[in-house]
């Protein structure tokens, strides 16, 4: 029998302060951030796993999209299962017993303390609980190793590799496209292992030029690159189920903090290299109505500025993005 890893997520840390039912509660932006940062070291460490499982409450929701979306993987591919939620450890065996029979890496989101009984029975021998009193924290991820069947899990049957907090995790580990993975690093010593390629969808996507008139002249909205290096413009993958514009629009919230209205039709496109391919990207002009309060927007950690169209074109780095800008700014003063 081949060698399989489970991967247990906890839901990253959520809003008790909203007065929802617990099913409904969300993640407050330390969650989200948590929720990415796991995604991208589980991506970092070459776990990108097969099958995805996760329990449909918010919180384990938004965990799943902001941990698959650092991972390259696909939310078509998450099964989203009922029994997860304020699960027993038996429930938590079925819906692994569920699994591919060809699923070699499963990673299961949910809940505690349904996911700490998981692990206590699933590890062999006793499990050595922090000091802090917590086997899984919020965010927390436990690697199993075992051998065998989905179907046949049995108390002691696995191994715990490693349980990483976010807090273990190096703050750059979120900036995947620069980070050398370890398949990389095996690449560049002469070992050629599989490599798990980003999926196709993610060559696709779109961004925003943010932009308002102050004082009867024409302002663009720039935003601090990821790792706050350089001044860029929202932008990201275009996500399953979304038109471009649809997800050109989410971006600019959740990276600017704005909404307004978007272009229907994209004023042009530019390309880049990236993951071994070619990134094409379509620009919408979006005319800001709302702008959210400093620190008030989930990537909040991002630095932002209006600016000229000019200015704009001196920071931007893409050629074919600063014509499109300026393309723009032709526009407006025409109008």
């Amino acid at each position: 029998m081949k060698d399989k890893t489970l991967l247990v997520l906890r839901h990253g840390k959520s809003d008790w302060s909203t007065g929802l039912e617990d099913f409904h509660r969300p993640l407050v932006s330390r969650g989200r951030v948590g929720s990415r940062k796991m995604g991208a070291w589980i991506r970092s460490q070459d776990l990108v796993p097969d099958t995805v499982l996760s329990s449909p409450a918010e919180r384990a929701r938004m965990t799943t999209v902001h941990a698959c979306k650092a991972m390259g993987v696909s939310l078509e591919t998450v099964r989203w299962d009922e029994r997860l939620y304020e699960a027993s450890v038996e429930d938590h065996l079925a819906a692994l017993a569920d699994c591919p029979e060809t699923a070699q890496l499963v990673m299961l989101v949910g809940h505690n303390p349904g996911l700490e009984e998981l692990v206590e029975y699933l590890a062999v021998g006793e499990v050595k609980i922090p000091a802090d009193g917590k086997l899984l924290p919020t965010s927390a991820l436990a690697q199993l190793e075992m051998t065998g069947d989905w179907r046949g899990l049995k108390r002691g049957c696995a191994r715990i590799a490693v349980v990483t907090r976010p807090a273990d995790v190096p703050n750059d580990t979120e900036a995947t496209d620069k980070a050398k993975s370890k398949t990389e690093e095996k690449a560049e010593a002469g070992d050629k292992p599989k490599r798990r390629a980003v999926p196709d969808y993610f060559f696709t996507q779109s961004a925003v030029i943010p932009y308002r008139i102050a004082d009867g002249k024409p302002e663009v909205m720039l935003i601090t690159s990821r790792k706050g290096t350089r001044w860029v413009l929202p932008k990201g993958v275009k996500e399953p189920g979304l038109s471009l514009r649809d997800s050109a629009s989410k971006e600019a919230f959740e990276e600017a903090g704005v909404r307004g209205e978007v272009d229907a039709e994209p004023i042009g496109h530019y390309e880049y290299a990236k993951w071994g391919g070619t990134c094409r990207v379509a620009v919408f002009p979006m005319a800001v109505s709302e702008c959210l309060p400093d620190g008030e927007w989930e990537e909040s950690h991002r630095e932002r500025q209006w600016a000229s169209p000019q200015e704009a074109i001196d920071h931007l780095d893409e050629p074919e993005l600063c014509k499109l800008v300026s393309s723009l700014a032709k526009r407006l003063a025409d109008h």
